[in-house]
Order: structure tokens, then sequence, then C-alpha cells
């Protein structure tokens, strides 16, 4: 199991480095997930990869955001850049990126972001299927759920160990960008889930700030369930958090141990925020998770401690073996190997006879263990040295830096890849036809006679209220409106079978086709026989990602709400686009109920609001598993916008109601056919006229 560290500038790679990490991943250029650091300009990047390269260390680029189509073919020479320069992996979300690299650079392994959400064996093998060489779990994963998915998957599985936790799924959380129009998904969050809270008039708390993660005391658990990779988090944090976090995975690691109490106290002294969790991953959560970043000076000895440390040593060092041969009338032999099997040997003169002292074995193991300045370590020195015979030790030590110069020379080679043009190829006209509405209920109530009488294009609805309330279902669907079942963003393995049987009562009622939001949930439709469709939780960014989406069978598509209606226009219709036009959206969804945080029970049948400074309310609906969904405070509202959105080449509008009742529902439909005079009392446009960082 690999030590995996992040570096957020070169001086925290070589930190990272120093301490014993096996693995860096770091930014280059504007396409990752912490545009906020510092990241590596194309010389810092070659030299990172070629210094990373010659110790044993692998170097992964993070490519982990969404891109735009304008953007996209800048990713990409991002991308082949990085392979040409030697970088081991990319780390991906959009899929759109995927697609493209696949063609430009077809050699480069890729490996899935904890950015795609992927928390199940089904979505592991799919990731697998588009090509992806290792997956990065969701940190809300325990250790069963860890354990099951190692057992099984066909690719590389890694974890998070150390580090920062967000209440929201990685991948899904939309309040950064909704409220700031920062995105995190486009590696700028400004990270409100820091900021007060509160469930009265007063935001007295932080119902939505947890504790950072740290599964030191469980890397035993983690290497025989057969994780690849234990990542640190903290590309944001300065290098001598780096230093002192690495070197204690990584000495406890490599010493077959946990971390001693010592060890802890380094961690929690490095950043905390009123200690640290392991909740999810012990199936523990509730409010001991949660905590802040209180006031505290850095701990000046410790790190002072690290800077010494990094800034001139080599670290553990890559192990090395000598070989050599003295005999006379030979010239003399001297070979090194390292752990991979790399040999590299060269010839001297040949030795004379010894007039004074004759060379000794120790004299030879003396001096090709001399590798100070340099990045080996000797671990074995196997000599073979006939009597009577002299050798100077200039001779010696020449040899020793001629065959060390070979092996860095092997070690720095460069694996030989192919990198051709990206081509975004056919395009696609847009749907010239006024788009249909469709519209998404939150709850069966909301299936009235009344809305059904209207006849929406399609009604969507949870899988699990379609399968309490068949019967309504049933009566839209023989009145001629068509029903489709949407899933879970996410559903565990351990959940899996209740989805399943829902999704069957879903197909028994009448329902064709299934919303999926999440890349897992696929082969289960294509089981069931539901035609699935794309929704939001898919991030369709960009053109490429809508062609992916085709090849995999989806029939339609949800256009992220990140993006401005201008570029949804602009978008490829390889398939049948849809856009959110109206609703409260989305902002997170989290596996740690934050209401029940604060209550210490259950009461997610009440109307949750959390209340943030400026005394703004937000929903918090229960999601399926008993999870929380925390909705925007407005209502986006586009029906007196329909002139634009009708340019924009949609299939489909689908109005997202939440907290409205059965006859607001019809009201809002009406209004977007231009009919009425509804507008909600608090209402936005969203991003759809707004640029998002």
């Amino acid at each position: 199991m690999e030590i995996l560290s992040p570096a957020g500038s070169p001086e925290a790679l070589r930190a990272a480095v120093c301490a014993g990490a096996d693995a860096v991943y770091l930014g280059f250029g504007q396409f990752n997930a912490r545009r906020g650091a510092k990241n590596f300009t194309r010389d810092e990047f070659a030299s990172a990869v070629s210094y990373c390269r010659l110790r044993g260390v692998k170097v992964y680029l993070t490519l982990n955001t969404l891109c735009a189509d304008r953007e996209l073919p800048q990713a990409v020479d991002c991308a082949v850049q990085a392979s040409q320069l030697g970088a081991d992996a990319v780390l991906v979300q959009d899929m759109g990126l995927v697609r493209a690299l696949r063609q430009a650079a077809p050699d480069l392994p890729l490996h899935a972001s904890t950015q795609m959400s992927l928390h199940s064996l089904d979505g592991v093998k799919a990731a697998a299927d588009l090509g992806m060489t290792r997956a990065v779990l969701g940190r809300e994963l325990s250790r069963r759920d860890i354990a099951y998915i190692c057992e099984r998957s066909p690719i590389e599985i890694e974890v998070f160990v150390h580090g920062a936790l967000c209440m929201c799924w990685s991948g899904q959380c939309f309040m950064s960008s909704v409220i700031g129009g920062r995105s995190g998904n486009r590696g700028m969050c400004a990270q409100p889930c820091r900021l007060p809270y509160g469930w009265g008039d007063m935001a007295d708390g932080h119902p939505l700030s947890l504790k950072d993660m740290s599964l030191a005391g469980h890397l035993k658990e983690l290497r025989e369930m057969g994780v690849a990779s234990a990542k640190i988090e903290g590309r944001m944090k300065r290098p001598e958090y780096v230093y002192t976090v690495t070197k204690v995975y990584a000495d406890a690691l490599r010493e077959g141990r946990e971390p001693t109490a010592e060890e802890l106290r380094r961690l929690e002294l490095a950043f905390s925020r009123q200690g640290f969790t392991d909740g999810y991953f012990m199936e523990r959560k509730g409010p001991d998770m949660f905590g802040v970043r209180e006031d505290a000076a850095p701990p000046r000895e410790l790190f002072a401690q690290a800077k010494a440390a990094y800034e001139k040593g080599e670290g553990p060092g890559v192990p090395v073996k000598f070989y050599a041969m003295i005999r006379p009338g030979e010239p003399v032999q001297v070979g090194v190997e390292d752990g991979d099997g790399r040999v590299v040997t060269a010839a001297g003169h040949v030795p004379d006879p010894a007039r004074r002292r004759a060379t000794t074995q120790a004299d030879v193991e003396g001096q090709l263990t001399k590798t100070g300045g340099t990045p080996y370590r000797v671990t074995e020195v196997r000599s073979l040295v006939e009597d009577g015979l002299a050798v100077p030790l200039s001779s010696l030590n020449a040899l020793r830096r001629q065959v060390l110069d070979g092996l860095s020379a092997q070690r720095a080679a460069l694996p030989p890849r192919r990198h051709g043009p990206f081509k975004p190829g056919a395009r696609y006209e847009n749907y010239r036809e006024a788009p249909e509405v469709y519209v998404s209920l939150r709850r069966a109530g909301q299936l009235t006679f009344e809305l059904v009488k209207a006849k929406p294009g399609l009604i969507v609805l949870p899988c699990d209220e379609i399968a309490a309330h068949p019967e309504q279902v049933r009566g839209a669907v023989e009145r001629g409106v068509p029903v489709a079942a949407a899933l879970p963003r996410i559903c565990l393995d351990r959940e899996l079978p209740a989805l399943r049987r829902e999704l069957e009562l879903c197909r028994e009622a009448g329902a064709a086709a299934a919303y999926v939001g999440n890349l897992g949930h696929l082969s289960l439709c294509r089981e069931l026989g539901l035609v699935p469709r794309g929704d939001f939780g898919l991030q369709v960014f960009n053109s490429q990602g809508v062609k992916e989406y085709k090849r995999l069978g989806l029939q339609s598509l949800t256009a992220s709400f990140e993006l401005k209606l201008a570029q949804i226009r602009d978008l490829n219709k390889a398939v049948d686009l849809e856009m959110i036009a109206y609703g409260r959206l989305p902002l997170m969804i989290t596996e740690n109920c934050a209401v029940k945080g604060q209550s210490g029970k259950c009461v997610c049948s009440n109307v949750n609001l959390l209340t943030d400074r400026k005394g703004v309310r937000f929903p918090v609906e229960r999601a399926w598993g008993c999870r929380n969904e925390i909705l925007n405070a407005n209502k986006v509202f586009l029906a007196d916008k329909a002139a634009d959105w009708k340019k924009a080449g949609l299939r489909a509008i689908r109005l997202l109601f939440t907290t409205e009742n059965g006859v607001e529902c019809v009201q809002v439909l009406e209004a977007y056919r231009g009919k009425g005079n509804y507008v909600p009392n608090n209402f936005t446009r969203g991003l759809y006229y707004r640029d998002v960082e």
C-alpha cells in the first residue's frame, strides 16, 4: 500500500518525498480541484517528475475538475504535456475529459477522482470499463464498504486516510457555486460549510463543519483489505504540515505498525479541528464528528524540525545493492541493482599486484557504500576480492559514480507512450422545436389529479415514493402521462438490494425510465430493463461528456446547472438534453445527518430550516437512505425568460418541485406554458446568466 501525499508547491513535494511518500499528487495549470494552491509551472512540473522518478516516487497529475467546451482542448493539452514529461497517471472527474484523453493520450493511466462520487462496486466497475486503472472512493465509506469493494474490484482502490472532510459527498456539492459563484467542481470552493449556521433565528453553531479525518490506527487493516493507496489530503497546506503528516504514516506503514502516541500528538499539532474523527470508517456517525478550527499559532518547534529535515535530507533513500569483483589479469568490475531489477555495470583498469598494502574486501565495501549526496541507500554489498591486488580508492569511487549515474539515467527514462491530437468529432444540431415541460416531484402527495390533467411531458418521482404509492403512478400512466423513477445519487452496496426491489416495484407500477445520478447505477437500470436518463448528478458540462454518455446508452441527459444558458445552447446535442428551469437547487447531499447532529434524534419528517449569518433559511430534507439534502433558500425561476431557454436547443425543461404543495406545482407548470401570473416570493436566476469560477 502506497502512501500518497499532497504537493501544492515544489517545496511541499520535496517535503513529501523526504518524509517517505511513495507517490505525490499535484496540480499543473488551472484544471484541478485546488486551484488556490500554488500548483506548478511546466518547468517546475518537469523538474518535479524528474526528481520523483529518480527517487522511485510516482507523480499523479490532478485534472479533476469540470471543463467547459472552450476549456477542454487546453485541459487535454495539459494532460498530454504531463504524459510526455513522465507523469504516472492523471486524476479526472469530467467524463468528457476521459473521452478526450482516451483519444489524445491512450497510454496515459487514468484514475477516477473522488469527485466522480464513486462509492459502490458497480461504480468502480463502470470506471474500469471506461479504462480507468484506479478509483478513489468517497470518504464516507465504512470499513466494511471498503473491504467489500476491494475484494471484488477489477482495478486499484485508493482511500483517503487523513485530512479535511467535506460535509457533502465529493462531486455533488453546489453550495459554493450557487451561493457565491465559486464552484467546488471547478476547484474554487469557498468552503461555506465552515461558516456559522443555526436551526433557529441565529447562526450560533457549525452544523456543517466536520473534524478532519484520521485513519491512523487502521493502516494494517487497510493494507490487509487490499487498498492500493492511502491518500493524505492537503494541497493547500504548508510543506511542514505535509512532511509531518507524511512521515507519521510512512514510518508506521514501513515498520508494519500503527502510529505511536507521540506521532498522534504530532498529527494533532500539525492541524486539526478539535481533534480527529474516524466516524465514517467505524460507522459511528453523529455529533462527535463535528468540529471547527480553533485559533492557534503554528507549532513552531515541530515545523522547524520538519523544515530542517526536508531541506537537508534525502528521506529514506532508494535501496540498492552493489556488486564488485577484483581478480588478477581482469578489469575491476562494479555493478549496482535497484529494487525493480535494473542493473548497471562498469569496468575499470586491471588491478596491479600490491606493493605495500593489498586492497581488502572491507576497503571495497567501504567505498561502495559512500552514497551521501545521492538519492540512494546501500542495503547490501557483495564482493569478490582476491588477495595481493591493489586498486586505487579513487578508481573505486569513479566506478561507483559511473554505475549510479547509469542507474539514475535508467530510472529517469520516460515511458514510451502514444500521443495524438484532440478531435472534437461530429457536430449534432440543436433540437428546433419548443422544449417539452417535465416535472420532478419530491413526494407522491404532489402527484395530484390536477397535475396529471395538465399533462406534463414526463413526471419524475423518487423510486421509493413510486414503490410506496404505485396506484397513483399507475393512474398517471393510464391517463397518458409517462412516469420515470429518480434513483438516489448515493446508494452503498449494502443498500443495493433495497434499491433493486424499489425499482422492480417502479417497473410494475408503469415507470419505464429511470433518472440516473451516479455512474454506478447504469448497470442496475440495464439489468431491470429501465431506460436510463441522465440526472444532474452526472455533471454534464461539455459536448464530449454528452457523447460519452450517449456511448454508454443514456437516452437523455440533464445539463449541469453550473453552466450558463449560452453554454447549454452551444453543447453538442448528441442525445436529448434537458435543463432544470425551476426549483430549489440541491446544494448538498450529506451522509452525516446535520439535523440529528443538532437534536440528537431523527426529525426528518419535520420542516427543518438551516439559518445562515444573514438570516437566510435553507430547507433541509430527508434524502434516500436517511441522508440529508440541503436545498437553496430561493427558487430558480425562468418562466418569464422563455425566449432565452427556448433558443437553447433543448428537448425539455424540468421543473424541480421540492417544498411546493400540489396547487403550487400546477401553478408553476402553467406559468412555464405562458399561462397565469405565478411568481415565487423569492427567486433567483440561478447560474444561467452569470459566470462561475
